[in-house]
């Protein structure tokens, strides 16, 4: 018995070249890009391992006047940088914990249940897309100082949790489960909390890992908030902190940069280890 194969079409050969063009198009800008992110900080980095009377003689040479490490020993010493980095960390955790668990909520109650008032909400968390954060600081700070919240941890960690972004991220994530998943749970006797936690919390991982990285670079970067609720130097964070080092009168330069450093390297550390999550969590929620 003889089989009959069907002939394979070959591409054209000008599709193939436009396709490798337009790989290398793409990978010359990426790497462009990079450079361009890239140069800032190791310019502070070199910078930082230089001395001032080097760097005010002459800024963009590299190598003059030697490196050392004289700089990170200064700023450590001289500034409380150990309870800025402690503050910082005790608030990205606790942002990130409270926003993952009321955001998977609200994501998981937009996508499944059917209440009255569902499109409202649903607006209404569009509409906190389109504000500015600027245009919030002055509510939330009377609102917060008639809490008497001001000068608290508190005071940073709960504006966080209201983040639109990750609802939508969870809402998009919970919208690609299947269905029949869902009513197959319900019909075993699952309630609610249990498809919540048991069944859709475990499969978006992803969206998890995305939302938690995102939350934690956004408090551990966050400035103007901040700098207008923590008015002692100890329960400041480290990016006001940093900014307080700064003296126009007479600029430490290789200290500040090396301050710095040391501020940007957690999260330089964070997304190197879970940047796969972060690519997985996008491209997942993007998917339909």
């Amino acid at each position: 018995m003889t089989t009959i194969t069907q002939p394979q079409t070959a591409e054209p050969k000008g599709a193939v070249n436009g396709a490798k063009l337009f790989n290398r198009l793409c990978a010359v800008c990426l790497t462009l890009f990079a450079l361009i992110w890239l140069v800032p900080f190791v310019w502070a980095l070199i910078t930082s391992l230089r001395d001032d009377a080097s760097i005010t003689q002459s800024p963009t040479s590299i190598f003059a006047g030697g490196w050392s490490l004289d700089a990170y020993s200064t700023a450590w010493d001289n500034h409380p940088i150990g309870t800025w980095y402690l503050n910082s960390l005790v608030i990205s955790v606790l942002a990130v914990i409270f926003t993952v668990a009321f955001c998977s909520m609200a994501g998981f109650a937009l996508a499944f249940l059917r209440f009255r008032g569902r499109g409202l909400v649903m607006a209404v968390a569009t509409a906190g897309l389109m504000l500015p954060t600027e245009a919030l600081v002055l509510p939330q700070f009377i609102e917060y100082r008639s809490f008497h919240l001001l000068g608290t941890f508190w005071a940073l960690v709960l504006p966080s949790v209201a983040a639109p972004i990750s609802v939508f991220v969870f809402h998009s994530f919970f919208r690609g489960i299947p269905t029949a998943l869902i009513e197959a749970a319900r019909i075993d006797g699952a309630s609610w909390w249990r498809v919540y936690a048991n069944v859709c919390m475990p499969i978006c991982r992803p969206a998890v890992s995305t939302v938690a990285i995102l939350t934690f670079i956004s408090s551990w970067n966050a400035f103007l908030w901040p700098l207008l609720v923590l008015s002692q130097t100890k329960s400041q964070t480290i990016p006001v902190g940093l900014a307080s080092l700064v003296d126009p009168s007479s600029p430490q330069y290789a200290e500040v940069m090396a301050s710095s450093v040391l501020g940007f390297i957690p999260l330089i550390a964070v997304f190197l280890v879970f940047q796969r999550q972060i690519v997985q969590g996008i491209a997942t929620t993007g998917i339909k």
